[in-house]
């Protein structure tokens, strides 16, 4: 329900995913925004500024130009307010994870692991581990990992060990 309430989910579209009535629906998202108050604060202020500059800014100084928030097409501009309302969001996780990334294979280096980054798929990255390393390994990333960013809440990472990417979840 969050990421769909914070994307712009209907009362109709949330009512479909969750098999119940429209009107049971509006309810979930209404008591949202009145639990939380500062997300409708925000989304507001974000498409706001958007269609004054234009562009909206990741939280770390990134601009993510939004073409098409000023559309006399309500469509169109209804499809540009959820992307300057998202972009800050997936624009901030997807810094913090390239600033973990920059990081790690120095710390890596200086704890003198063997083990090395194959790849990032979404904010999950994936590291091959001599075995008697992986605990260590495990424990080195989840640090690099929350500190890559100073938040108002705390950065929480999980970590998984296995042979196969399926199997360290």
């Amino acid at each position: 329900i969050n990421f769909g309430i914070i994307y712009g989910i209907s009362g109709f579209g949330l009512a479909r995913q969750l098999g119940i009535s429209p009107g049971e629906a509006k309810g979930y998202i209404d008591r949202y925004f009145e639990r939380y108050p500062g997300i409708r604060t925000y989304m507001e202020r974000t498409k706001d500024e958007a269609r004054i500059k234009g562009y909206v800014v990741s939280p770390f100084g990134r601009r993510c130009w939004v073409p098409g928030i000023a559309d006399k097409n309500g469509a169109r501009r209804a499809y540009a307010e959820r992307q300057a309302i998202n972009a800050p969001l997936q624009g901030g996780a997807a810094d913090i994870i390239k600033r973990a990334m920059v990081r790690l294979p120095a710390v890596l280096k200086a704890e003198g692991l063997r083990s090395r980054m194959l790849l990032q798929v979404h904010d999950e990255l994936l590291f091959e581990a001599p075995v008697q390393e992986a605990e260590t390994l495990a424990g080195v990333v989840r640090r690099v990992m929350e500190s890559a960013a100073v938040l108002s809440v705390p950065l929480v990472v999980e970590t998984g060990i296995g042979k196969t990417w399926a199997e360290a979840h």
